[in-house]
């Protein structure tokens, strides 16, 4: 058996689309902003009639409908921006490199190719029957592959990471409850209070995935298989480790940062405590109230790159919200670049966020890179094994990854409740 690296990539570049352009930009922010003011005039018919005691069916749809058309041309917005940045991205990938790697070296990868054709993916595959591979190999056919759709969590893009060479990371606490005291010029220095030191442990868990690809698909497949297989891979593990980020138990995969919140089951595990709670004000639903609340409970020191996380579907909740001015709480993106702001501060969407419901966290605010710590076991390695499963090649790929709080001040959590 013979061992190489995968060479790793930005996630930005997965799955890009080359025809977005500055213009198709600029249009799909002007339609957000016509399907906004569509969306508050709408808004304020379907208010003023529950004022006045009258349901309307079809006023109601027509705004839901109004309300979700606005989340798509948002996400439309984002998607063409992050795709005329790929595409610059891409362009200078093969000359200087990703953060710490090297360039990109063409006999590495040709030698890489060679590898995967000579020498996800939880079934064999043979090219004799179409589900399990042969459409990759007749005479003439579409030569791209169309994926199902896997929700990527944007917390590793705002966490902080760190790469080790070890097994493991473990990170030093002090309280800083030095104490102090005024005294006359003759009076007795009595001792002060020390400063006490606490520890965490940061253990990676390991992801793998096992796929199994006959030799002669292998040989005969007209597509890039060792490029296919990479973003396969990555993806998927991408997916996984991005829910573990959230809600992870800590066994053998990284602690979730809502485990850490009050009353969750890692609420007393950070020596600082817990990641306070704000109540939205209703049982069952969001309030502009209680949002600002939960903006303004954070100290001012990590306001500065606080950031709202949500799903999609809280976010079209909170879309409908207003101030004591009536003013929405939501604002579009009006710059390219710039996020989608709830109260002034940007949203990420977060997938695997709990929907509104009772005594859910449906919403995090504050500083994700001050507040959570993914910890990447350097690179992800394939093992190419054709020797267990003839005639089945296996490329087992292995990734090592951790996670946790390591600061629970700069962040909150809005909880659904009344009190």
């Amino acid at each position: 058996m013979t061992f190489m690296p995968i060479m790793r990539r930005p996630r930005g570049l997965l799955a890009v689309r080359a025809e977005a352009t500055p213009a198709d930009v600029k249009t799909a922010i002007e339609a957000v902003n016509r399907g906004f003011e569509t969306f508050k005039a709408e808004h304020t018919k379907q208010l003023e009639d529950l004022k006045k005691g009258k349901a309307d069916v079809v006023l109601d749809e027509k705004v839901d409908r109004i309300n979700a058309s606005i989340g798509d041309l948002q996400t439309n917005v984002q998607k063409s921006i992050d795709e005329i940045n790929a595409k610059i991205a891409a362009a200078k990938l093969g000359e200087s490199g990703v953060g710490d790697l090297p360039a990109s070296d063409p006999e590495y990868i040709e030698g890489f190719k060679a590898h995967m054709r000579k020498g996800t993916i939880s079934a064999a595959m043979t090219k004799g029957t179409d589900a399990d591979g042969g459409y990759l190999a007749p005479i003439e056919w579409d030569r791209t592959i169309t994926g199902k759709l896997k929700r990527v969590s944007q917390i590793r893009a705002n966490a902080r990471v760190v790469s080790i060479s070890v097994s493991g990371f473990k990170k030093l606490f002090t309280d800083r409850a030095v104490g102090s005291g005024w005294v006359g010029e003759t009076a007795s220095r009595p001792a002060t209070s020390t400063p006490q030191f606490g520890s965490l442990d940061f253990t990676p868990g390991e992801l793998y995935a096992n796929p199994a690809i006959s030799q002669q698909l292998l040989d005969d497949a007209a597509i890039n298989l060792e490029q296919w297989l990479a973003d396969e891979v990555e993806t998927e593990f991408a997916r996984q480790e991005g829910i573990a980020f959230l809600s992870g138990n800590g066994a053998n995969k990284p602690y979730g940062i809502l485990t850490y919140v009050e009353g969750e089951a890692n609420a007393a595990k950070h020596p600082w405590g817990a990641i306070p709670v704000t109540n939205s004000g209703q049982a069952a639903a969001l309030t502009a109230d209680g949002f600002l609340d939960l903006m303004y409970s954070l100290p001012g020191e990590f306001a500065g790159n606080a950031k709202l996380y949500m799903n999609r579907l809280s976010l079209g909740s909170a879309r409908k919200l207003k101030d004591g001015q009536g003013n929405y709480l939501w604002q579009p993106s009006y710059v390219s670049g710039e996020p989608q702001t709830l109260g002034g501060s940007p949203i990420v969407e977060l997938a695997d966020m709990p929907v509104v419901g009772a005594g859910n966290i449906a919403a995090l605010y504050g500083d994700m890179a001050s507040t959570y710590l993914v910890i990447d076991r350097i690179g992800i390695s394939v093992l190419r094994d054709p020797f267990t499963n003839k005639p089945y090649v296996h490329f087992y790929t292995v990734k090592r990854v951790g996670g946790g709080v390591f600061n629970p001040e700069p962040m909150r959590a809005l909880k659904v409740a009344a009190s």
